[in-house]
């Protein structure tokens, strides 16, 4: 008798979990991800066993499970979260202090805390863009231990009171937790973050008594340019850091308001980078026609523009008075209602006022175009100013951009939110803008731009008109940061430590805003990865500029990514000895395309020979090969079989050619190419080529080896002499084709 024949799961008091045997494959997937070891293992008949007494109903198993032979029925054991609630000034008007708070001290903490599993796999962990060890920071304050917890943060996270306050934690750590996955609510882990980060402040970085003679160009100090310059600066690098506005942090300073980050805790990061040795030179604007100056100056760039340009809608009457962007408004605000602030004068400024008696209203009335983040923090702030807001958008608010508590608290403050509406012109009155005449949208699915309908129109008397749709990337920067930017999915089958680990396999909880949190972590890594890797020669890219617009925790940790891979590839401008000075081998990944095993044993006797000379070889099948392996080795050695007829036309094998179709930009990373071939390799070599020099490579040696070289034991003219060649190569090596093999390909 199974558990659903004695009650059904909705009357059932505790969770029961079942293991459908016919099904299970006894893998041990479910055993070794179970938190609280209800499952084992009958390593007689190998089937897993259940034990419904220890299930707390996480559904961690049924996740895992790649056979679906695991079945759980009835409630999750999970204590109440604690989620103080936002706080309301009783008077709005110029207060801008902040409205989310932190836990009530270690009783609201350590109970929150006590909610955590502690998975043997955290999914929470991937679906943390910069991948904190969330479990371990939240058992060390368990045990009270506020300084381990924050030693824990700050292995991979640098802005951990930024990061709690401003992250959509629903669409990331939050919405892969255990409990969200299971349909349940989720660890609190912003907040708890956010307790260690008020409790125990970040410490300043630490700067080491030698001197890397690195030197380090960053363009914008925004949170990504934060996360570069402090791992750059406890290596012993020197940074200077470019920013074209007067004060550091970017989008964190002037583009969200105090009431959401306060002053104190956004200025944090750059007082004590400065007071670290980074030379912070404000008000230096860079243009595309700078880099190689830069470059000139530094042993590397890493570009951390934000995305700053913001979007316009062009419609008549957009050129009128009283129609600004959002940069505009959130900047005049934040400095109107800061300390010494005149929020008077600065609704003067806009031609608006505080109060407007004529109408009946709080104040002028400003149009907020969108309903996202950005034109939330624009419509609290006006209201902040005394001034009515109304923001319009054309999604339904089914698909609506904005997180939900954010829309929730907006409209708490008074903020009138309007979606299905978009707006078709501006008329003007008194020679500026006066009324806004808005059109009806329908929008049946998020994956679908919304319809206008023609009829319907409605007008809207309008002081102010605020664009606030978002941002993008300077355009002047897309020539120079070529294949940017990268778009965040991943090709082809996910890494089975993604599938196993269960992130994939559960729809969009209802916590995670309907957010597909698996698969939106796994495209994060695409971003993350790719940020190893220059996009041209010694020049990385990182946040906005790489991915485009992206949140403040993704720029952080693609920062510290950069730089960890430019001081990982040691590189040198001209004249500099810096790049000569790393000791250690060569790194020199083998990787190949096989069919019949040739070309296989062709890249191992490269790897022996690659190895004699004291290099650090590593022998993969293209298959395995992605940004992270390449972004790890000094010399890539590529090889593949010949495809086709000579008749028909001969050329690299078609997994090879959609490999090297995918590949990123390799920043002028240094390749060695190879064929094994049956009767004459033709145009082979010159294809592959070809590809890799458009992606910004540079290749050094190629060879063909026929029959003949494949089995010449004697090594003197097959894939071993050639490895010998590669071996006795500078680290710089001329870019030529290698006089070695049967067939030597021209360039």
């Amino acid at each position: 008798m199974t558990i659903s024949d004695t009650m059904s799961a909705a009357t059932m008091t505790h969770p029961g979990v079942r293991i459908l045997a016919d099904r299970c494959a006894g893998c041990e997937e479910c055993v070794v991800r179970c938190p609280t070891q209800a499952l084992t293992m009958d390593t007689e008949h190998w089937v897993a066993l259940a034990n419904s007494d220890l299930c707390v109903g996480c559904r961690q198993c049924v996740r895992t499970c790649p056979f679906s032979a695991v079945v759980v029925e009835g409630p999750a054991l999970v204590a109440p979260r604690i989620d103080p609630e936002p706080i309301h000034p009783a008077r709005l008007r110029n207060d801008v202090s902040e409205i989310r708070a932190g836990f009530d001290g270690w009783v609201e903490a350590l109970s929150e805390a006590e909610r955590c599993l502690q998975c043997p796999d955290p999914t929470c962990v991937r679906g943390c863009p910069a991948h904190n060890d969330i479990p371990g920071f939240i058992n060390k304050i368990r045990q009270g231990d506020l300084t381990g917890a924050q030693t824990i943060l700050r292995r991979t996270s640098v802005l951990t009171d930024i990061c709690s306050r401003v992250c959509n934690h629903a669409a990331q750590c939050e919405g892969a937790c255990s409990w969200s996955l299971a349909g349940d609510v989720p660890v609190a882990i912003g907040r708890l973050e956010r307790f260690v980060a008020d409790t125990q402040p970040v410490p300043p970085p630490f700067v080491p008594s030698t001197d890397t003679n690195l030197s380090v160009g960053i363009i914008g100090a925004g949170p990504g340019g934060a996360g570069a310059a402090w791992e750059l600066v406890e290596a012993g690098a020197s940074v200077t850091v470019y920013e074209k506005d007067p004060t550091p942090g970017g989008l964190c300073h002037w583009g969200i308001p105090d009431f959401t980050l306060p002053e104190a805790v956004s200025s944090r990061p750059w007082r004590q980078l400065v007071d670290a040795g980074v030379d912070l030179r404000s008000g230096v604007e860079v243009s595309p026609g700078d880099l190689e100056e830069l470059l000139g100056r530094h042993d590397a760039v890493i570009v951390a523009l934000g995305a700053s340009q913001p979007m316009r809608l062009s419609v008549p009457g957009s050129d009128l008075g009283g129609v600004i962007d959002a940069t505009t408004f959130l900047q005049g605000a934040k400095a109107a209602l800061g300390d010494g602030g005149d929020p008077e004068g600065w609704c003067s400024a806009l031609g608006v006022e505080s109060q407007d008696v004529r109408h009946g209203r709080f104040g002028s009335r400003v149009l907020v175009l969108g309903a996202g983040n950005t034109a939330m923090d624009v419509a609290r702030s006006a209201r902040r100013l005394g001034l009515d807001a109304t923001c319009v958008d054309w999604l339904d608010e089914r698909f609506a951009l904005t997180r939900p508590d954010e829309l929730d608290e907006a409209r708490q403050e008074g903020v009138e939110v309007r979606f299905l509406r978009t707006l078709v012109a501006l008329h003007a009155k008194d020679d500026r803008v006066g009324r806004a005449e808005l059109a009806l949208t329908t929008q049946d699915r998020a994956d679908r731009r919304p319809n206008v309908l023609a009829k319907g129109h409605e007008f809207l008397d309008v002081d102010l008109v605020v664009m606030a749709m978002g941002y993008r990337r300077d355009p002047a920067f897309t020539d120079a940061l070529p294949d940017t930017p990268v778009r965040r999915v991943v090709v082809g089958v996910p890494d089975r430590r993604w599938t196993a680990s269960g992130i994939l396999a559960a729809p969009a909880s209802s916590y995670a805003d309907g957010n597909p949190v698996g698969t939106l972590a796994l495209g994060r890594e695409v971003g993350l990865e790719s940020a190893a890797l220059p996009v041209t020669d010694r020049l990385w890219v990182i946040g906005d500029a790489l991915i485009g617009p992206a949140t403040v925790v993704e720029a952080m940790a693609q920062g510290r990514r950069a730089a960890l891979a430019v001081l990982d590839a040691r590189p040198a401008r001209p004249g500099s000895t810096t790049g000569e000075s790393a000791d250690r081998p060569r790194r020199v990944l083998v990787c190949y395309e096989s069919l019949g095993g040739k070309t296989a044993k062709a890249a191992e006797a490269l790897a022996d020979r690659l190895s004699v000379d004291g290099d650090e070889v590593r022998v993969l099948p293209i298959r395995k090969v992605g940004r992270t392996e390449l972004a790890a080795s000094d010399l890539v050695v590529v090889g593949t079989w010949v495809e086709g007829l000579l008749v028909a036309g001969v050329r690299p094998a078609k997994a090879m050619r959609a490999w090297l179709a995918g590949l990123p930009r390799l920043g002028g990373k240094q390749f060695a190419l190879f064929c094994t071939y049956a009767l004459a390799p033709k145009g082979t070599i010159p294809a592959m080529r070809r590809a890799l020099e458009a992606k910004g490579a540079v290749v050094v040696a190629q060879a063909a080896f026929g029959p003949r070289e494949l089995a010449d034991t004697a090594a003197a003219f097959g894939p071993a002499a050639f490895g010998q060649e590669l071996a006795h190569r500078a680290r710089a090596g001329a870019s030529s084709g290698a006089s070695v093999g049967y067939r030597t390909v021209p360039r």
